[in-house]
């Protein structure tokens, strides 16, 4: 199933269309995408502006969430009423889980009925897969002897109590039984200090890349930075991401302000374009970059972190010559007005122009969609 274009693109595409100065077979030629996916997003953006009556993306997605709510309601209520069904048979059970396979057959997800429950899907697969393994036979018969042990002598800990279980003729390591006591919190009377810990500080990255801003194939290395320009309105802040082996801009995103949320967008458009894996990202060492948010986005993507010197542009000299192309094309070609005046045409270039049209000499005279489409036709083509 093809992964959906971000929204932030979608927008753009429709703002770039709605100006009517470009025909829409052009606009989705400029953009890669088909004539009917633009004919959409415009009939979908004129219900969403209320242009056209219809039920607009909001209340579509409103009317789903109120329905999945109130589904969810009925579930939670069935089973707080099978538990405490559960629960009064006579002698209380030990565990939930059979109530859990039961409500399955019924048609209630396991995740549901472990969250209400309160214990993990883990565990009640685990118990499902072998509901008594060897394993818990015998740390049963430990515990019980060591409570015992314990019970005689409360100033025990585990070294005393792993002596005394296997003077009793149990063959068990002192590392087990240290295990099985901090499950059952059986410790010594005489309470140990405990140490204080520090929270570490925002991580900075070693520099993978040290100015080899080339690479063998496609999203091997990104390359990524910040610029701004000014507008009548105010600056217009613009964070891109480069492949440095296609030299195309797989992700970006614009925006009024310089946060750690445009850095985290542009990087999140990339990762929804490409689907990558263990790729570098190199960056300076702005405040967004270092960002818990931004640090925590690339480990989720499984992706490695970059960082150049401080003050050192030369260290992530390949986005400055970007950058510097966009100045001299887009940027300073006229007083801008209003930021979303500049933020169509950044967007169009790049797109529109950068992607498939500027030729590039590093690249053999190829645009870089030519390019990609000739080395890894798959990456292109899901790009």
């Amino acid at each position: 199933m093809p992964r959906p274009y971000p929204e932030e693109f979608r927008r753009d595409v429709v703002a770039v269309a709605r100006r009517g100065e470009i025909p829409l077979t052009q606009v989705a030629k400029d953009f890669g995408i088909s004539e009917g996916t633009v004919t959409n997003w415009l009939r979908r953006a004129d219900v969403d502006d209320g242009v056209k009556p219809g039920v607009t993306s909001a209340e579509g997605a409103e009317l789903r969430e109120l329905r999945k709510r109130n589904r969810l309601l009925e579930q939670e209520n069935e089973i707080l009423r099978r538990a405490a069904a559960y629960l009064s048979q006579g002698a209380p059970p030990k565990m939930m889980y059979p109530l859990v396979r039961e409500l399955a057959v019924d048609g209630i997800p396991v995740a549901v009925t472990c969250r209400v429950l309160g214990f993990s899907k883990q565990a009640y697969y685990a118990w499902r897969s072998g509901p008594v393994t060897d394993r818990d036979w015998a740390d049963a018969h430990w515990i019980n002897a060591a409570v015992d042990v314990h019970h005689d002598d409360p100033t025990f800990g585990y070294r005393f109590l792993a002596d005394d279980l296997r003077a009793a003729g149990h063959q068990v390591s002192e590392r087990r039984v240290w295990r099985l006591c901090s499950q059952q919190r059986l410790w010594s009377l005489h309470a140990k200090k405990r140490g204080l810990t520090r929270k570490a500080g925002p991580p900075v990255h070693d520099d993978r890349v040290r100015r080899t801003f080339t690479a063998p194939d496609l999203d091997r290395l990104w390359l990524t930075d910040i610029t701004e320009h000014n507008t009548s309105e105010g600056k217009l802040y613009l964070c891109a991401i480069k492949d440095a082996c296609s030299r195309r801009i797989v992700g970006y995103s614009i925006s009024d302000q310089m946060r750690s949320s445009l850095a985290v967008a542009a990087l999140q458009m990339a990762i929804s374009r490409r689907n990558p894996s263990g790729t570098v990202v190199h960056s300076d060492r702005g405040s967004q970059f270092r960002s818990n948010k931004f640090v925590r986005a690339l480990s989720d993507a499984g992706l490695l972190g970059s960082m150049g010197r401080v003050g050192a542009c030369a260290d992530n000299a390949a986005m400055e010559s970007f950058f510097a192309l966009l100045q001299k094309n887009v940027l300073n070609r006229h007083r801008w007005s209003s930021r979303e005046q500049l933020r169509l045409a950044i967007v169009h270039w790049i797109e529109g122009t950068y992607h498939r049209k500027r030729r590039q000499r590093g690249l053999g005279k190829l645009t870089p969609i030519e390019y990609e489409a000739i080395i890894n036709p798959s990456v292109a083509l899901a790009a």
